[in-house]
């Protein structure tokens, strides 16, 4: 998923979603270690792996910062956070409630060139024309290689320098920030890799133009538009129409509002609309696929449930329905879905089914899961899905004699709420 908007020259901590985190890639010194407490990777501490070779301006990480970069099942170290949250004191590292975890390694500045190994248009994209005129559906799953060079949690995201002209005349053109796709080990467990998830974005005849009539060309999945004003995003047009191969300019990570908790009996319950559901598919990669997430028996460290709920307008959009289906069909008491097709679904009532419509439907389910301290929601995607929570739970919370709003506050301050909307 991407956000638009401006971005400082230099990443601000902040920048994307900044907030509390739960999980850490590295125990600063004199911190407990807690070897003892059940968590959902293997740690990487005491690990004798070299830290990765820097590019640019982070050449050189200050001692202490150790970034790993494991293969096949190793993985970055994790490490549930101590209370309190302290500003960034070492370059590449940001500590967020005492713990460490990977921060802007790579400026705009001094961004780390990546290669695109992989560059595939979803199986679950729409190219033909819609109802409501959408111009361009196109989805993008792309993977870039970083060597190990710029480490992640699932949940943060990564900056993508398109060489522009943007809408501000700029070359390169301003970064775009991206939700990851993959997990901390990437889509191939190796720890070398990220994959995003992108949509074309092509607007036609709309406020913005930046191709005018007879000049927009065919882009990479044949489409163009010859007889109308286009504006194409300048990032999304230049990561969809790269090739395998190509070098791919990288900034950050960034992002700590949507790590994963450690606690691997925590239930994850996901809200998702189109590309919102890129930091969903992380989480899941780790829950039920990756070596890293299983324990020596096979079993999956996850004991929790997950539970998504993805928006979309056609049913056709359904981005890595094959994976969930997957995973519901190997682990049927811990993963859940449901669809909302807005221009293809209606509820019992006949009212359009969103992503709150659907909720509706296990809204008592729900509402005592969310009870349940262990219990964490997330959203990502477009912002109407917090006014929908609020319409779908705030009278069941009126007749538990409690206020929605102030319920999902109290969530907030517990860490147990997180939320990346546009």
């Amino acid at each position: 998923m991407s956000r638009s908007g401006r971005v400082p020259a230099v990443l601000a901590a902040g920048a994307a979603c900044a907030g509390a985190s739960h999980w850490a890639f590295v125990t600063p010194a004199g911190l407990p270690t807690r070897e003892s407490a059940p968590q959902l990777r293997a740690t990487a501490r005491g690990s004798s792996a070299e830290a990765p070779k820097m590019t640019g301006s982070s050449s050189m990480l200050p001692t202490g910062a150790l970034f790993v970069a494991a293969a096949a099942a190793s993985a970055v170290s994790v490490a549930r956070r101590a209370e309190g949250e302290v500003a960034v004191k070492k370059k590449g590292v940001k500590v967020v409630h005492g713990q460490e975890i990977p921060w802007n390694i790579f400026s705009p500045k001094a961004p780390y060139q990546g290669k695109v190994v992989k560059n595939q248009k979803h199986a679950q994209t729409l190219m033909e024309p819609t109802p409501g005129g959408d111009a361009n559906w196109e989805t993008a799953h792309i993977t870039l290689d970083h060597g190990g060079n710029v480490p992640y949690l699932e949940g943060q995201s990564i900056g993508i320098i398109a060489p522009g002209p943007d809408k501000k005349g700029e070359t390169p053109a301003r970064i775009r920030l991206y939700s990851i796709a993959s997990s901390a080990v990437g889509d191939d467990e190796t720890s070398k890799t990220v994959t995003l998830c992108v949509k074309r974005n092509v607007v036609v005849n709309g406020e913005y133009v930046n191709r005018e009539v007879g000049e927009d060309k065919p882009d990479k999945a044949g489409t163009h538009y010859p007889n109308a004003k286009v504006y194409r995003g300048v990032c999304s047009n230049h990561v969809c129409d790269l090739s395998v191969g190509d070098d791919v300019m990288i900034t950050g990570p960034t992002g700590a509002e949507m790590l994963l908790p450690d606690d691997p009996e925590a239930n994850i319950v996901m809200l998702a609309t189109g590309t919102g559901i890129a930091p969903m598919r992380s989480y899941m990669r780790l829950l039920f696929n990756d070596k890293v997430g299983a324990n020596a028996d096979g079993s999956r460290k996850f004991r929790g449930l997950a539970w998504l709920f993805m928006g979309v307008p056609f049913s056709k959009s359904l981005l890595y329905d094959d994976e969930h289906t997957e995973y519901k069909s190997k682990y049927p008491d811990q993963f859940r879905f449901d669809y909302a097709v807005s221009r293809e679904q209606k509820n019992a009532a006949g009212q359009k089914m969103y992503i709150q419509t659907k909720m509706a439907e296990y809204a008592e389910e729900l509402w005592e899961l969310m009870q349940n301290p262990k219990t964490h929601v997330y959203m990502c995607g477009l912002k109407g899905m917090e006014a929908g929570m609020a319409e779908c739970f705030g009278p069941i919370a009126e007749k538990a004699g409690l206020d929605w709003l102030d319920f999902a506050k109290t969530m907030k301050k517990a860490d147990r709420y997180h939320v990346e909307v546009y």
